[in-house]
Parts: C-alpha cells; sequence; structure tokens
C-alpha cells in the first residue's frame, strides 16, 4: 500500500491519521515535507515521529506497539546503583545539546549509516532553542561519555537517542531524567533489550495515543507563535483504530 508523499514546502498538509500506518514496514506513515519548527512539533503532538537515512526522504513513523517507560517502574540494577552513588559522572542538562546530538549520530559497530543527519542536529537544536528539546549529559572529569536528547510534550518526553562511551553512562542519564519527576511518561519509540531491562514496556498506538492525550500538549499550546491560539492541526485528528 501507498503512503502520502508531500513536497518539503508543504508546512499546512496534516498527517494521516496514524491507523493509517503501515503494518510493514512497522508504523511507516508518510514521507517528504521537511523538519520545520511546525512539522515537528506537529508530529510529536500527534505521536509522530522522523526517521530516516541521508539520502532519503523525510521518513514519518508511528509504531505500533510503542515502547513507553513509566518513571516509577524503572528498574536499576544494583551495579547501577553502585555506579549513581559513587559520583563517578556528573549529570548536566542542555549543556551540550548539539555534541550529544553528533555522538548519537557517530557510526556505530556494525553499522555504515546514521539517522542523525546535519538537517537533523540544525532542526532540532533550534527547538532546543525553544525549550522543546533537551539532552541530559554524562561527564567524566571534561570528558562527555554518555547522554541521551528528546522531545518534550508536555508531561511526555520523547526519547530520540542515546550513546554511552563508558560503562553505565547512557544509564545514568536515563535514571536522572527519571529523577527529575517532571515526566509522566518517558516514550522509547522502539523496545530493545537494553530499555527492556531498564524497566521499558511495549502498548499498543491506542494506549499510546491515549496517554498523550492525557499528558500532552497541542501543537498550538507548545508554539502558540507558530499555530496561533486553538488553531486546529493534524493532532486533533488522530484516530485510534490502530
Amino acid at each position: 500500500m501507498p503512503i502520502p508523499f508531500i513536497a518539503p514546502d508543504d508546512e499546512h498538509t496534516p498527517f494521516p491519521d496514524v491507523g493509517a500506518a503501515l503494518v510493514e514496514p512497522n508504523g511507516l506513515l508518510m514521507a517528504g515535507g521537511s523538519l520545520s519548527e511546525r512539522r515537528l512539533v506537529d508530529a510529536y503532538c500527534c505521536g509522530v515521529f522522523p526517521w530516516y537515512e541521508e539520502g532519503e526522504p523525510i521518513l514519518w513513523w508511528s509504531p505500533n506497539p510503542r515502547c513507553i517507560l513509566v518513571p516509577k517502574k524503572i528498574k536499576i540494577s544494583r551495579s547501577l546503583a553502585k555506579t549513581i552513588r559513587s559520583a563517578r559522572y556528573e549529570v548536566t542538562e542542555n549543556l551540550a545539546y548539539r555534541e550529544v546530538m553528533k555522538q548519537c549520530g557517530a557510526p556505530r559497530q556494525g553499522s555504515t549509516g546514521t539517522w542523525v543527519t546535519d538537517s537533523m542536529i540544525n532542526a532540532y537544536c533550534k527547538l532546543n532553542t525553544r525549550g522543546i528539546a533537551k539532552s541530559f549529559e554524562v561527564w567524566e572529569g571534561h570528558r562527555l561519555v554518555g547522554g541521551l536528547y528528546g522531545i518534550v510534550v508536555g508531561d511526555v518526553f520523547v526519547g530520540e537517542s542515546m550513546f554511552s562511551r563508558e560503562s553505565d553512562a547512557s544509564k545514568t542519564a536515563l535514571v536522572h531524567l527519571v529523577r527529575t519527576g517532571r515526566y509522566k511518561i518517558i516514550d522509547c519509540q522502539l523496545e530493545t533489550p537494553h530499555l527492556q531491562r531498564l524497566g521499558a514496556e511495549s502498548i499498543s498506538r491506542r494506549e499510546y495515543l491515549t496517554l498523550l492525550k492525557e499528558h500532552g500538549l497541542r501543537p498550538d499550546e507548545i508554539l502558540p507563535d507558530v499555530f496561533g491560539s486553538s488553531v486546529g492541526s493534524s493532532s486533533t485528528q488522530v484516530v485510534f483504530n490502530g
């Protein structure tokens, strides 16, 4: 089944209902568009995120099931708790956002490409200056050894990626994120064994959208200067049939 493709300068065509996302590949919803503030905020508010590699059109996804972490359910192993107590690492917030994204996009073992493109880094750094995108950095002395970044939608933190250069560094960033007490839900997007061990679980797209509606915000509440007050957006057109 084909998916909609929109022009790069099309800022107003809404995302399709997420229930129309493909089963294979899981969650592919739309292609094209841009990484503008308007498009990105609208996407996250309706449970959609971009994921593509350099040279591809922007691909937009809403997978089913969805991996989330409820902060009170986080599992901290004895070894991780010991690392945190040792004060080996210092954790900061929004001190090196661009560098965290670059490190998350660095080639990893067994992979030659990256989905954290230069255009994505520039777009998300703009959201960071708006207070919409946030990073947590883990330092060992003056060396950045781990971190994560994501998008804030009300009381939902949509985690995009994390990296680790030393033992337990990315886990330390995640524990710090949880312990801020600001978020009801941490959206991990796609399940991995690493996240499962930390207490993440998979829920249906329907359940995720219900949580997003309960704890998130509308695009016009996040960027009123872009969307205007109470202006309809694609996030109002989400249906719970997937």
